[in-house]
């Protein structure tokens, strides 16, 4: 598994310099630009039996061409769940993290994205004392979506994609109680700073 994600950048980087159209100049951009930079963010929701996972996500990037743009990113993340023994689980997590957006087609994205998700978990049985575990987990979330609005000169677009959780850690907030990968849906926006279509850099 290990192998498989760290091999997972250079799969997408491979793919999307394959399906570039070769009349277009796609070279990386050299020097730093200020118009490259962007900004925005994603709600987090996903439903599921015996529990629910919400959550906000601000992230602030560049990108490196038109079709590969790479942000951090900071996650709030609440899940509540509850097992078939009827203990509730309640989690909350904060983290930093990193990711890749890449655009074989101007609407269409594939993404990886790196977290170190720092977690308070509170477990209150059925019958029983409750208790508090803090531990922290890593995830690496992968999946595809769909940008509104994007087109070359114009980095400011709505999106909604559909992420998994390829580590599947048991203490993942993308993984519920019976160790299922819980399908994680985002949709954001994506706020391009200093950007206009006459200094557009690509």
């Amino acid at each position: 598994m290990k192998k498989a994600t760290l091999f997972f950048p250079f799969l997408l980087m491979s793919f999307v310099i394959f399906a570039q159209d070769p009349e277009e100049d796609e070279t990386i951009n050299r020097g730093f630009k200020k118009e490259n930079l962007f900004t925005g963010g994603n709600v987090i929701a996903s439903f599921y039996s015996g529990g629910t996972t919400l959550g906000v996500s601000p992230h602030f990037g560049y990108s490196v061409t038109n079709w590969l743009d790479v942000a951090a990113s900071l996650n709030f993340i609440y899940t509540g769940q509850r097992d078939e023994f009827e203990t509730k689980y309640r989690q909350t997590n904060i983290g930093p993290g990193a990711f890749i957006r890449v655009f074989p087609l101007p609407f269409l994205f594939v993404q990886g994205q790196y977290e170190r998700n720092f977690q308070t978990l509170k477990v209150i049985p059925f019958n029983g004392t409750q208790y508090k575990i803090k531990e922290n987990v890593n995830s690496v979330l992968v999946g595809a979506g769909f940008a509104s609005g994007r087109e070359k000169g114009n980095n400011t677009y709505y999106y909604f994609a559909v992420m998994l959780d390829v580590l599947k850690k048991p203490n993942s907030p993308y993984v519920d109680s019976r160790g299922q990968i819980i399908p994680v849906i985002r949709a954001g926006f994506n706020i391009a700073l200093f950007q206009s279509n006459r200094n557009r850099s690509f």
